[in-house]
C-alpha cells in the first residue's frame, strides 16, 4: 500500500473545515520533533525543533487560530519552547490522549469540530477520531496515515508543522495577507 493510503480530504471540505477552526493541537514527539529521544549524561532530555514551525504557528495565531500541544511526555526543553513561541495551551504528560482531549474541550468550551490535530502514532488516534480535521507527517505510523484527513509531505521535526500552518492559512484565504508585510517591506 502507498504511504498516502487514504485519499486527501476534497479541497472544498478542507476549506470549509479550515475556516471553522478555532484551535490547532499538536503532538510533540514525531511531529514537532523527529521522534528521537536524546539524553544528556545527567538524564536530561534534549529536543530539536525546526525554527520554521514556530513562525508558522505565529502566523496561524495572527489568523485567529489558537495553538497548543498535547504530549504524552513531560519535558523541560518542550516547556521552554512552548513559552518561547507563546503557545495558547500546553498539555503534557498525558499518554491518555482521548480523555485529555475531552478535558481540553470542556475547559476551553470548544466544539471538537473546531479543532485540528496532527499526530504520528497510535496514541494520537483517539483525538483524531473526534476532531474536525486530522493530519499526519509523511513518516507517521501506517495506522495513523490510513485514518487522517490528510498526510502531509514533510517528516516530523522537519517543518511539517509549518507545512500544516501554511495549508490551513491558504485554505482560510489568509496566507497572502499575513505574509504581505514581510514581502513588501
Amino acid at each position: 500500500m502507498s504511504i498516502n493510503s487514504l485519499h486527501p480530504l476534497p479541497q472544498a471540505q478542507l476549506v470549509e473545515r479550515a475556516k471553522a477552526l478555532e484551535w490547532l493541537l499538536l503532538d510533540v514527539d514525531g511531529v514537532f520533533t523527529d521522534g528521537r529521544l536524546i539524553y544528556g549524561a545527567d538524564g536530561e532530555q534534549w529536543k530539536v525543533f525546526d525554527v520554521h514551525d514556530g513562525l508558522g504557528l505565529r502566523f496561524l495565531q495572527r489568523g485567529g487560530v489558537k495553538v497548543g500541544i498535547l504530549s504524552g511526555r513531560m519535558n523541560e526543553a518542550l516547556e521552554f519552547r512552548a513559552r518561547e513561541i507563546d503557545l495558547d495551551t500546553v498539555i503534557m504528560d498525558r499518554s491518555d490522549k482521548g480523555p485529555a482531549f475531552a478535558e481540553f474541550l470542556d475547559s476551553h468550551g470548544v466544539d471538537p469540530r473546531k479543532v485540528a490535530y496532527m499526530g504520528d502514532d497510535l496514541l494520537d488516534l483517539p483525538v483524531m477520531r473526534l476532531c474536525g480535521l486530522s493530519f499526519a507527517p509523511v513518516d507517521a505510523v501506517f495506522e495513523v496515515r490510513q485514518r487522517v484527513d490528510q498526510v502531509l509531505e514533510r517528516r516530523g521535526g522537519h517543518g511539517v508543522v509549518r507545512e500544516l500552518c501554511e495549508l490551513l492559512l491558504r485554505a482560510r484565504g489568509q496566507w497572502d495577507e499575513l505574509i504581505a508585510p514581510l514581502l513588501n517591506g
